[in-house]
C-alpha cells in the first residue's frame, strides 16, 4: 500500500489560476465559464454544500458565489468557508440579481470581496475579478516569504506549523497515511567550531536543497525546525513508501560529500532521521504523532547516528 501511494507527481507548467463559479443556474455557468476559459481553469457547482466540498478538495484561487441558492444561501456558504483556516484567504465575489445596501453589507461583514450584479457586465466582470486575483497574488508571495526560511530557502517552523494542522486533518478526512520525518545533522556543534559558521550555513543550505530536490511531490514539505533540524511531511505516504523516501534522502545528502572532519562516524556530513507513520484517529492527537517522531530520532541517535529509526502506528493507536 505505501509503495503505490507514493508516487512522484510533478507540478503542471503554467498553470492557469483556478476558479469555482457557484449557481444554481447552469446559464450563469455557461456565461461565466465562456467569459473566463482561456485565463483560468473553471470549475462549478451548483448548491452550497457541493461549493463547501469543492472548495476543500480544489482550494481555488477564486470564488464566484450566487447569493440566493436554495438550502444554503450564498453568505452561509461564505461564512463557512471563512470559519476554516484552510479556505479563509480564498476571496469570494458575491453574484447577485437584487441591489440592495443590506445585502452588501451583509456580503461584506461575513468576508466577501466584492459583488457583481446581474445581468452580467463582462468588462465590469473581468475587471473586478482580475483585480481580486492580483491581490491574492501579491498576498500569497508576501505569505510565501513569511513562511521562508532566510538562511536555506525552505518552509519555516512557522510555516510547518501551519501545514501539519492541515494536512493532519486532511489525513484525518480521508483515512490516508501520513508520514512525519525529522532529521538532525549530525555533530553539527563540532561541524561549526571546525570549520566556522559561515560554512555551517552553507552545509545547512546545501542539505535543504537536497531535501528540498528529493521530495518533489507538490502536497510534500520540506521545513526547517530549528538549527541543524529539519522536518519532512510526506501525506498519503506509508510505512514502505517512507522508508524507501528515507533511504533516498541519506544517499542524496551523501553525495554531497561535504567534509567533516571532526565527525565521530565519517569524514563527510551525515544525518539521523525518525520516522513516524499513522492513519490520524480522534484518539491521538498530532502533538503526540509530533512527539513519537522525535523520540524516533532520539532513539536514532542513540543507537550511533547516521541511520534511520522508524515506527509505523496502527490506525487504532491512541484510541
Amino acid at each position: 500500500m505505501g509503495e503505490n501511494l507514493f508516487e512522484v507527481v510533478l507540478p503542471p507548467m503554467n498553470k492557469k489560476p483556478t476558479m469555482l463559479v457557484v449557481d444554481d443556474q447552469a446559464l450563469n455557468i455557461r456565461l461565466i465559464r465562456e467569459l473566463f476559459h482561456e485565463e483560468f481553469e473553471v470549475y462549478m457547482a451548483t448548491d452550497g454544500l457541493k461549493a463547501i466540498a469543492k472548495v476543500q478538495e480544489l482550494l481555488p484561487d477564486l470564488i464566484l458565489l450566487d447569493v440566493v441558492m436554495p438550502n444554503m444561501n450564498g453568505f452561509d456558504v461564505c461564512r463557512n468557508l471563512k470559519s476554516d483556516p484552510e479556505t479563509r484567504a480564498i476571496p469570494i465575489i458575491f453574484i447577485t440579481g437584487n441591489f440592495d445596501e443590506k445585502d452588501e453589507i451583509t456580503g461584506f461583514e461575513v468576508g466577501g470581496a466584492d459583488f457583481i450584479h446581474k445581468p452580467i457586465n463582462p468588462i465590469i466582470t473581468r475587471a473586478r475579478v482580475r483585480t481580486q486575483l492580483a491581490l491574492k497574488q501579491q498576498a500569497d508571495q508576501l505569505r510565501s516569504v513569511a513562511l521562508t526560511d532566510g538562511l536555506t530557502g525552505v518552509a519555516n517552523r512557522r510555516r510547518f506549523d501551519q501545514d501539519m494542522v492541515n494536512i493532519w486533518r486532511q489525513s484525518l478526512r480521508d483515512q490516508l497515511p501520513l508520514t512525519l520525518i525529522m532529521l538532525d545533522v549530525d555533530f553539527f556543534k563540532r561541524y561549526n567550531d571546525h570549520y566556522g559558521h559561515q560554512a555551517g550555513d552553507v552545509c545547512l543550505q546545501k542539505i535543504a536543497s537536497a531535501l528540498k530536490q528529493t521530495l518533489r511531490r507538490p502536497q510534500d514539505l520540506v521545513a526547517r525546525y530549528g538549527g541543524e533540524e529539519f522536518v519532512c511531511i510526506l501525506p498519503a505516504t506509508g510505512a514502505s513508501g517512507a522508508s524507501h523516501i528515507a533511504e533516498r534522502l541519506q544517499q542524496k545528502i551523501a553525495v554531497l560529500q561535504l567534509a567533516h572532519a571532526d565527525s565521530e562516524l565519517s569524514d563527510i556530513v551525515t544525518v539521523s532521521m525518525g520516522l513516524v507513520t499513522q492513519i490520524p484517529n480522534r484518539g491521538f492527537s498530532l502533538e503526540e504523532f509530533i512527539q513519537v517522531a522525535d523520540q524516533q530520532l532520539y532513539r536514532a541517535k542513540e543507537e550511533g547516528r547516521a541511520r534511520v529509526c522508524a515506527i509505523e502506528l496502527s490506525a487504532d493507536f491512541g484510541q
